[in-house]
């Protein structure tokens, strides 16, 4: 099992949902970089469970341990270990699926795979797994905020209600000021009213988060297998519940002619090269070409709901299951800062990686 991430800022994750805890050692990061605790929990706190009625009502406060890598809030250039303990554990209430694949989880892969599963809501399997992502991904945000590199992503839709404006017309700094985190008030009010419907009838619904990174440096990326979109690609489908991942004009683009899709350079007053559209996303041959970077991720519905469902158990025969527990009727809200760690982890990694060519 491949639990490691990045080739220079190297992540590896550890722990299981309900085992004594989850955590990453980061391994790679420049020396000198200032990061406090506080730092690291903000970004945890935005993907705490139970944050609001419209999330998991596991109660768990999600408090970082730095054991090390860190003296007088600066990285020594050491693995960074951080870890979180699981506080409010009931395993119990998996007890039911011992011997019982849920539809749509990875239960029946897991034990065809190793013969054996941790049933406690999905063991290594469960998205809690990425609060140790998160944590590591604060630190490759505090370096490339250093570096004048902004991420931000936000909803822009559940299930069939979607923002109509581009980003552009957005104010980004608008996301955390709901609970859905959608930057368009309004449209956020009718995601909130559906996803409180949704949780009332025991079901749950998807849909999808974008994000945007301004201030990307051009040269990022290799031009064959390491292309800068199709890590981005990797590791957003690396997130749990990610169906898809588009950038740029993306399949849309498909309907346009090349005379309508061609990004036009031009020279601007300052001397730097700039493109007349962004229908590349800001990566051209799989490279950087310092334009806005967006892409949109596509989120499922979460696969556990609390209405009864026939499937089978590891014997093969027919049951019925009913989901119970602390489940997200909406994961949405929760993954934006899933999202924020796993492009940061990408970009630093390139960064670093593109000291190595210009040495």
């Amino acid at each position: 099992m491949s639990n490691s991430y990045g080739k220079i800022f190297r992540i590896t994750t550890f722990g299981e949902s309900h085992g004594q805890s989850v955590g990453v050692v980061v391994d790679g990061c420049p020396a000198g970089l200032e990061i406090t605790q506080a730092e690291i929990q903000l970004e945890l706190d935005r993907r705490r469970p139970g944050q609001s009625n419209i999330t998991t009502q596991r109660k768990e406060e999600d408090e970082i341990i730095i054991l090390s890598g860190l003296y007088e809030n600066k990285t020594t250039g050491t693995p960074i270990a951080l870890m979180v303990n699981n506080k409010n554990q009931a395993g119990k209430d998996y007890s039911h699926l011992e011997h019982a694949f849920r539809p749509s989880h990875a239960d029946y892969t897991y034990t065809a795979k190793y013969g054996l599963r941790d049933h406690r809501g999905g063991g290594r399997s469960s998205a809690r797994e990425t609060l140790a992502r998160v944590a590591a991904g604060a630190i490759a945000n505090k370096y490339l905020k250093q570096q004048s590199i902004q991420i931000a992503s936000y909803v822009s839709s559940v299930g069939p209600i979607s923002l109509t404006e581009s980003y552009e017309q957005l104010d980004l700094t608008q996301i955390d000021s709901n609970k859905i985190r959608c930057p368009q008030p309004q449209v956020a009010d009718e995601m909130i009213e559906l996803v409180e419907e949704t949780r009332k009838n025991r079901d749950t619904v998807g849909g999808v988060i974008t994000c945007v990174i301004k201030g990307v440096p051009v040269g990022l990326g290799e031009p064959a297998f390491d292309k800068l979109h199709a890590e981005l690609g990797k590791a957003m489908l690396s997130i749990n519940a990610v169906k898809g991942f588009e950038y740029g004009s993306g399949f849309d683009g498909t309907k346009l002619y090349g005379s309508e899709h061609n990004d036009v350079f031009y020279t601007d007053a300052d001397g730097r090269v700039q493109t007349r559209t962004n229908h590349s996303g800001g990566i051209q041959g799989g490279i950087s070409n310092g334009q806005d970077i967006y892409f949109r991720v596509a989120f499922k519905p979460v696969a556990t709901i609390l209405q009864p469902q026939t499937s089978i158990n590891d014997q093969g025969e027919t049951i019925t299951l009913e989901g119970k527990g602390r489940h997200d009727p909406c994961v949405l809200p929760r993954a934006v800062p899933i999202v924020d760690a796993m492009t940061a982890l990408v970009l630093i990694d390139f960064l670093l990686r593109q000291r190595t060519v210009r040495v």
